[in-house]
């Protein structure tokens, strides 16, 4: 029996970046001087930043051939760590893995042990990689807000880019957690979705995004997850309640801050940064323990699309877009 496998490798040809799906040895896996894990891969997911390295876009990729996929989750082959063993149920996120290191768009991954953490017995393969990294950014800012004060009776809480991956994740968790979401989205198609999702309301991303934001205006809620970043950022915090908190976790709609001084000064605000890429490993596995007690199944479900390798070659220009709803799994076996 050949031990290849499929993997979507990525490549520079000509100045620009072509996909494709190839057969590869195990002897083509990355190797590393510190303890790795070779992993049996189930399922990975799409996220942004796979988008931006499908695309060539970002400076993510550091050399060519290259397989993305910042997500993956699966079962330990081999290991050098004495925490893993075959058999072992594992999943990667961050680190980057998918853009400086082989990620996992493939039935087959190596990755330093120190990126790796168990799944919680609560899931599957499949849904640890419905929650993602988009997932576990969402936790970690829902975790940031409640240690700077944010609970249910505090007043509402702002979700911007809800429709996408962090957006849906942090919406859902917030709704069953008591929480009163306020849903920002330009696709209001999807407000139906996002009202199934918990969001108690639903306002257009245009009440954010355009116009000069002014630095102090009504207050409207009392915490913020945003995505998005730019105006919409900066209008948020114009609207934020004193002494209330935005965790700052994307830039789907640009990395300017058009804003003042005059919401800190003023008003007592705090504004987090979420930076999931190198959590340690300690506050990784509180996180995906709440997610799988906190994250509702049936409504992440709900969110989730599902795409196999071949797939996935259109998808990375989609999620640039903005015209990837919730989360979307990569059964990289099919």
């Amino acid at each position: 029996m050949s031990d290849t496998f499929r993997a979507l490798v990525i490549d520079q040809k000509d100045e620009k970046i072509v996909s494709d799906i190839r057969s590869l040895d195990p002897a083509d896996l990355p190797t590393f001087d510190t303890p790795s894990v070779t992993v049996a891969v189930e399922y990975s997911d799409v996220n942004y930043k796979d988008g931006l390295a499908m695309n060539g876009l970002g400076g993510l990729v550091r050399s060519y051939p290259h397989v993305p996929g910042i997500d993956l989750a699966g079962i330990v082959e081999a290991s050098d760590d004495p925490r893993y063993q075959p058999g072992d149920r594992v999943m990667s996120t961050g680190w980057y893995v998918g853009e400086r290191y082989w990620g996992g768009f493939a039935q087959k991954a190596r990755v330093k042990a120190g990126f790796i953490v168990p799944i919680p017995d609560a899931l599957t393969s499949r849904q640890a990689m419905a929650v993602g990294t988009a997932g576990l950014t969402s936790m970690l800012a829902i975790q940031a807000l409640e240690d700077h004060g944010m609970t249910p009776e505090t007043g509402p809480v702002l979700v911007t880019g809800a429709a996408g991956g962090v957006g849906s994740v942090a919406t859902a968790i917030l709704a069953n957690c008591g929480y009163e979401v306020i849903a920002s989205t330009g696709r209001r198609e999807l407000d139906g979705y996002l009202t199934d999702l918990g969001a108690a309301s639903i306002i257009d991303r245009a009440e954010l995004s355009e116009g000069k934001p002014r630095p102090l205006d009504k207050q409207r809620w009392a915490a913020c997850v945003d995505s998005v970043g730019d105006t919409t950022l900066a209008t948020a915090l114009a609207h934020l309640q004193a002494r209330g908190s935005i965790a700052a976790c994307g830039l789907a709609g640009g990395a300017a801050l058009p804003t003042t001084v005059i919401p800190f000064l003023l008003r007592g605000v705090n504004l987090l940064g979420i930076n999931s890429l190198d959590t340690p490993f300690e506050t990784r596995v509180a996180a995906w323990d709440r997610i799988a007690r906190d994250l509702p199944m049936a409504k992440l479900e709900a969110m989730m699309s599902e795409v196999g390798l071949q797939e996935l070659v259109g998808l990375g220009g989609d999620i640039l877009a903005g015209k990837v709803r919730g989360r979307t799994v990569v059964d990289v076996n099919r």
